[in-house]
């Protein structure tokens, strides 16, 4: 008897790859046989797809109305689980093709929130078939291959992935409601931009993340200028300007670095001490992870985290590129990484050098730390011609694969050199870099790796008289508002979200007006903007210069005048639990971790945390005076950020006030 089996992928586009026949973006069922693996043998298999989660959780009606004296109620709340009213057809579906079906196969993606997705199409599927063997499909890519490969090895769904997300599921309903509610009600009695509809929404990593925006703000805002003051030696030799720095770097006082500059003048000639060649190489990359991919997509690829992974999605969906929501960065020994290299070599742009590594120059990737046991760095899985896609589509295709040739290619090779003398009782120093082979660099144009000044000829123990010697001061300038390649790197450093929702998290702030973001060019302020210096021999006046800034592709986060109020007003309640800081979303991260390694219960992990929560709340409710003072804050306090950039001086205010 053949026997039949329900295959059901987490979105349509995945159905139609695995049957690979013609579809359209709505769900079907595709039917064909194919021989698994024993016990089941031929089988008849109907190939069909959820749109995502098929539930939904929410509080009763008695709860939807909102009232400050309710919102310690949710807490405790009860929590109804249904199927969305739009899911209804699908989940009819999947109910009625259990019916005849002796196993449902799970294709839903291999990470947590596609675990749980799995248990959902399991629960509907148990409702047509209560007698269904479950199995899910491990795979990481949509390639035929590997999609066959992962068919004959299925295993059991992950249960404590499913309580992991169950558990955040159940969290950041009942926290968002409570917190979302009391401040909404509390904040819009006090009437302005605050009043009528508006929703002043709460969300667990949202918070932290525009905590750290605001925290950035106020460093910059609140910093202070330091004056500073260095020595530099110019000489010339074989018609090379040479400008050796002091090993001191600088001093904050400037009488002692007058004194040591008269001492300099006093000795008239410089002794070299050291003279050192030696290869240097630049590293290749890792291979690539998802938190990587958000922070270099936004860095050079001029589109935000949240647009790159939506273009990695669809690439992943279409079979070009494989997962790409991965921790990994290492790949396994066992991965055919050649074959993956020959099907780029058609390329016109990067195929010679895919051919190069195939001739001889191909090099085992580096590994990093890191491997989620799931998925392996996200790399090319087919060869497309970039013109046959859409412009961010081709930049973040582009982006991975030369990131993968790169990884597979070797490390570029230098020689550098630095001369260091003896002048007067000071150190100085000049530092040469000559770039002999960049390999991988001649395929990944976004490492720069430049050779610097040729050093002419010195020998030990020779001396010289330095053509100038002068005194450089400045001022150090404050670090630049938050980009967002260092608002991922900060969540992922505290564990506020993980890499498949940093994206989201940081679009909902943008989405909430908490943030704004805005381009800038360098800022024009070195750590020495020249004010000249002291002329020494030679005479000449000039400091050092420089610039600090990042380019124009990437933009800086700031936050609103309502950002700044929320964050400065749970603040004041408390620091160490303030919802701002990331101490509690960091904490459940890792106790979901637990959950997923079996060493705490959903139950327990779900009664810690709102405990946590409740007792923040209170705590709220007892100082609501301070969350109120976020009216008087927007409307006293004004905030002037300067943007410094290629126009002189733009300011931008934000909330209300004139003036």
């Amino acid at each position: 008897m053949v026997h039949k089996i329900l295959c059901v992928a987490e979105k349509p586009s995945i159905a139609k790859s695995q049957r690979n026949v013609p579809g359209n973006q709505y769900v079907k069922n595709y039917d064909f046989d194919y021989a698994f693996a024993p016990p089941w043998g031929n089988c008849s298999v109907t190939m069909t797809s959820v749109l995502g989660h098929l539930t939904g959780i929410d509080f009763p009606p008695e709860y939807k109305k909102w009232q400050i004296s309710t919102c310690q109620q949710l807490f405790d709340a009860p929590i109804i689980t249904s199927v969305d009213e739009d899911k209804e057809p699908i989940a009819r579906n999947i109910v009625q093709q259990a019916r005849y079906s002796k196993a449902l196969f799970i294709w839903t993606d291999c990470d947590r929130e596609g675990e749980h997705i799995g248990s959902e199409v399991r629960q509907a599927a148990f409702e047509g078939n209560q007698r269904l063997e479950v199995k899910r499909a491990i795979f990481s890519n949509t390639e035929r291959g590997h999609v066959l490969q992962a068919a004959q090895r299925p295993v059991s769904l992950d249960d404590r992935q499913v309580s992991a997300v169950a558990a955040r599921i159940e969290l950041d309903l009942r926290l968002g409601a409570v917190f979302t509610r009391f401040q909404t009600l509390t904040l819009r009695t006090l009437g302005g931009d605050l009043g009528n509809d508006r929703i002043i929404s709460y969300g667990s990593c949202q918070f932290p993340t525009l905590g750290f925006v605001v925290d950035r703000y106020f460093r910059v805002k609140n910093f202070i200028p330091e004056q500073f003051w260095s020595i530099k030696v110019l000489h010339r030799r074989e018609d090379h300007d040479l400008t050796f720095l002091w090993r001191r770097h600088r001093l904050f006082d400037r009488m002692s670095v007058v004194i040591l500059f008269e001492r300099c003048l006093a000795a008239r000639l410089a002794k070299v001490t050291k003279l050192q060649k030696r290869p240097t190489s630049k590293w290749k990359p890792l291979p690539l992870t998802t938190v990587e991919l958000q922070k270099l997509g936004s860095r050079f690829l001029g589109m935000d985290s949240q647009r790159v992974m939506k273009i990695a999605e669809g690439l992943y969906n279409k079979g070009w590129i494989s997962y790409p929501r991965t921790e990994t960065d290492q790949f396994d020994r066992g991965m055919d990484l050649k074959g993956l290299v020959e099907k780029q070599t058609q390329d016109n742009a990067w195929g010679p050098h895919a051919r190069e590594l195939l001739n001889g120059a191909f090099r085992q990737p580096r590994g990093g730390r890191h491997n989620d046991q799931a998925h392996p760095p996200i790399h090319p899985v087919n060869y497309v011609a970039p013109g046959s896609l859409g412009d961010d589509d081709r930049k973040v295709y582009e982006f991975v694969v030369r990131r993968f040739l790169a990884c597979c290619s070797e490390d570029a090779k230098g020689e550098s050199t630095t001369v260091e003398i003896e002048y007067g009782s000071e150190t100085f120093f000049a530092n040469g870099l000559l770039v002999l082979q960049k390999n991988y660099l001649l395929v990944y144009p976004y490492d720069k790796w430049e050779s610097s000044q040729q050093l002419p000829h010195f020998t030990v123990d020779e001396t010289f008289e330095p053509i100038e010697a002068n005194i450089t001061e400045g001022e150090t300038s404050p670090p630049g508002y938050l980009t967002e390649p260092e608002l991922i790197s900060l969540m992922d450093a505290n564990g506020i979200g993980t890499d498949a929702t940093m994206a989201e998290h940081i679009a909902k702030i943008k989405e909430r007006e908490y943030v704004m973001t805005q381009s800038s060019g360098g800022d024009g302020r070195g750590e020495a903007a020249g004010r000249g210096g002291r002329g020494g021999r030679g005479g000449r006046r000039g400091g050092r210069g420089g610039s600090t800034g990042v380019g124009s592709g990437v933009r800086h986060f700031i936050p609103t005048t309502l950002g700044v109020a929320l964050i400065e007003g749970y603040d004041s309640i408390g620091f160490d639990t303030s919802l701002g800081k990331p101490f509690l979303r960091k904490e459940m991260e890792l106790k979901m971790k637990e959950i997923c390694a079996g060493t705490k219960s959903r139950n327990d992990f779900v009664q810690e945390t709102l405990e946590q929560y409740r007792d923040v709340f209170v705590r709220t409710q007892q100082q609501v005076e301070l969350l109120k003072a976020v009216r008087c804050f927007m409307v006293h306090r004004r905030h002037r950020l300067t943007v410094f950039g290629p126009q002189a001086s733009r300011k931008y205010v934000f909330g209300e006030g004139g003036g």
